[in-house]
């Protein structure tokens, strides 16, 4: 059975996000919903999540899952907003669900950002083992490990369509970067070849777009194209591109980069399934923002 699919486009961080809907029993999952968060003014804010609930008001859906496809780096997850505001309308309780090895991303966060384990324990309903199968309404999904853009990072097989999270690009942007914490370039290319092998007819529905800046070659974002289009088109992939290849140029190219506006705030909340630091000062959640000095400030 194939899934109706809703898509939102979160612009500020060229986010895609989904709804996934069992047509039989309009039961559906929420795939990577933003929070948003603005970054001059230190404030949170839920249009873009409050978007997707007016979707599932308006189609009459009952949201059965909340999922995750890894702890973001480049925006805060709606995930526990959506999970406590469904609630609160009496809405039956929607886990939040990610891949197990979020459990390296938390830990590696606690030391980098001083999280109490009180407050990232347990804060996912579920960790989905590799393959592991589940339903929404009438539909059978299955939890993919995806790993090395980063350690936790999984994608969602439903119907004729795998959501690939960060995964898989589309092809005139190529692939994720995979030089954070856990990431491996080696790992990320099996980890692509993997949903190469998808008959040539499946949706690959990417979790971000980033359509060219230029006037000359803009266009509107692109939420998913087919393996075939994938294999033949993809910049990264094509023209009998091999493993060795892609490792060296990755590695090169990976650690060139900047790091994420968000980074920091995103991390510190998403590991969290959500939820805001325990800490505050005058009723507003600290988030610890590290700064990298120059040397020579710090040798005077």
């Amino acid at each position: 059975m194939n899934p109706i699919v809703h898509t939102r486009f979160e612009p500020k961080t060229c986010s895609w996000q989904y709804i996934v809907v069992c047509p039989k029993t309009k039961d559906c999952a929420i795939i990577d919903p933003v929070l948003d968060y603005d970054l001059a003014n230190f404030t949170v804010s839920t249009q873009s999540a409050d978007a997707l609930l007016k979707i599932v008001r308006k189609e009459h859906l009952q949201v059965t899952h909340l999922l995750e496809t890894h702890a973001h780096t480049d925006h805060l997850t709606a995930a526990y907003y959506l999970q406590a505001t469904l609630w609160a309308k009496g809405h039956p309780h929607a886990p939040i669900c990610i891949g197990e090895n979020v459990n390296i991303v938390q830990s590696f966060c606690a030391h980098r950002y001083n999280i109490p384990k009180e407050e990232f324990k347990n804060s996912f309903d579920h960790l989905f083992k590799p393959d592991e199968k589940f339903s929404i309404g009438e539909m059978t999904a299955v939890a993919i490990d995806l790993p090395g853009h980063s350690p936790d990072h999984g994608a969602y097989h439903i119907g004729s369509n795998v959501f690939t999270g960060d995964s898989l690009f589309l092809p005139d942007i190529g692939s994720a970067r995979c030089d954070f914490p856990g990431g491996d370039a080696k790992t990320l290319w099996r980890s692509m070849q993997r949903l190469l092998e998808f008959p040539d007819t499946t949706r690959l529905y990417t979790g971000h777009d980033y359509p060219p800046n230029n006037e000359a070659s803009a266009r509107d974002p692109i939420s998913f194209v087919t393996v075939r289009e994938q294999r033949e088109t993809n910049k990264h992939l094509k023209g009998g591109s091999t493993e060795e290849d892609f490792v060296a140029w990755k590695g090169g190219r990976d650690h060139a980069l900047s790091e994420p506006i968000m980074l920091h705030q995103a991390l510190q909340v998403n590991v969290r399934g959500g939820k805001m630091p325990g800490r505050s000062h005058d009723g507003k959640a600290l988030l610890l923002c590290l700064v990298s000095v120059p040397k020579v400030l710090l040798t005077g």
